[in-house]
């Protein structure tokens, strides 16, 4: 499962991020369950996405995204957002995270694959 945070994250969002529409419909067709968790209302995240074309199978606030796992048992958790506090909540619920400015269109892919990881090279935080 690969959930995105909107706000600086996503194109679409406010301020805009780095993530394409065209990003997350490779994400969806590598088999990977596509989740909204932002700390816009779930109505509004829905809309956004929907606006974008993309259907997702889940929306929560990313406050909740343990809870999320309650819904979706699979094998692995990604949250890519843009802040420390992205960063944080998806590591107390047990998602890997991925920062939003640090995905390079093609290592990206590779890395929802397990194919690369990132190095230890420092993330920008918004």
């Amino acid at each position: 499962m690969v959930s995105f945070d909107i706000d600086g994250t996503m194109v679409f969002g406010d301020p805009p991020g780095d993530i394409t529409v065209e990003d997350v419909r490779k994400v969806k067709e590598l088999g990977f369950i596509v989740e909204s968790a932002s700390g816009r209302t779930i109505v509004e995240q829905s809309e956004m996405w929907h606006d974008a074309g993309i259907e997702v199978e889940f929306a929560s606030l990313k406050h909740r995204l343990a809870q999320v796992k309650e819904h979706f048992p699979v094998t692995r958790y990604v949250h890519i957002g843009d802040t420390m506090a992205d960063k944080r909540l998806a590591e107390q619920a047990g998602f890997d995270f991925v920062c939003s400015s640090d995905v390079r269109r093609g290592d990206f892919l590779l890395l929802l694959a397990g194919e690369v990881s990132f190095g230890p090279g420092p993330a920008k935080y918004g």
